[in-house]
C-alpha cells in the first residue's frame, strides 16, 4: 500500500534532491519561490486603484 513517506524516506528523497540539484540551487529555487507567495499574498491585500486613462475617458463622456 502506497501512502506518504515517513522518517527515513524523507531523508532519502532529500538527499536524492541535494545531489540533483546542488544546496546553492535549492536555494535559489526556495528563494524564488518564497517571494512569489510574497507578491501574490500583497496582490490579494491591494486594493484596485483605477486607472487614469479609465478615469478621463469618463469624465470626457
Amino acid at each position: 500500500m502506497l501512502g506518504l513517506p515517513r522518517g527515513a524516506e524523507w531523508i532519502i528523497i532529500l538527499v536524492i534532491v541535494v545531489l540533483l540539484f546542488g544546496p546553492g540551487r535549492i536555494g535559489k529555487i526556495a528563494g524564488e519561490l518564497g517571494k512569489g507567495i510574497k507578491n501574490f499574498r500583497e496582490g490579494l491585500g491591494a486594493k484596485e486603484e483605477p486607472d487614469k486613462e479609465t478615469e478621463d475617458l469618463e469624465e470626457k463622456k
